[in-house]
């Protein structure tokens, strides 16, 4: 691996775990060039995850790109970066056992506002300001609400199936 500070290729593995899930092992390294310590995930390779976007565009699953929305939403609280990246892998573990090769983008955000929820319920207000496009405060008035007056088992699958009427 390039080291991220000094971009040396000669570095050594100082710590390595598997995940909880144990579908990947972290990898703790130092570089023998300049000490810069960093982290590494390696993972089974995959068949490719395609996301549908809202305006029907295709494009590969990242989930360093979910794991950005999260970290977004979570911007100056007090939640732990480990707790973020294995959401956004259970996220993505979950996905992949559907084999399915493209998923809409429109059942994601759902999964990753179930996680949020648990994790931290400003950020997951923050996150469905975004993901549902809030234009005023009454939307989050009533989102809130809804929370409190509904389970989110249920407004998941309002969410993935809406109703035609």
């Amino acid at each position: 691996m390039r080291c991220l500070k000094c971009h040396s290729l000669e570095d050594k593995v100082i710590d390595s775990r598997m995940s909880k899930d144990g579908l990947s092992i972290r990898r703790r390294r130092e570089c023998l060039d300049c000490g810069y310590r960093y982290t590494t995930y390696e993972q089974v390779e995959r068949h490719d995850l395609r996301v549908i976007k809202r305006d029907g565009a295709r494009e590969p699953f990242r989930r360093d790109k979910l794991l950005d929305g999260m970290l977004k939403a979570c911007e100056k609280r007090p939640v732990d970066i480990d707790t973020l990246e294995n959401a956004a892998m259970d996220i993505e573990n979950e996905l992949r056992n559907e084999g399915l090769k493209e998923v809409p983008s429109k059942a994601i955000g759902p999964l990753v506002m179930h996680k949020l929820k648990n994790i931290d319920p400003v950020a997951f207000v923050r996150y469905a300001s975004v993901y549902r496009q809030f234009q005023e405060v009454g939307e989050f008035i009533e989102e809130i609400q809804s929370l409190e007056n509904q389970p989110l088992s249920d407004r998941l699958q309002r969410e993935l199936f809406p109703s035609k009427s």
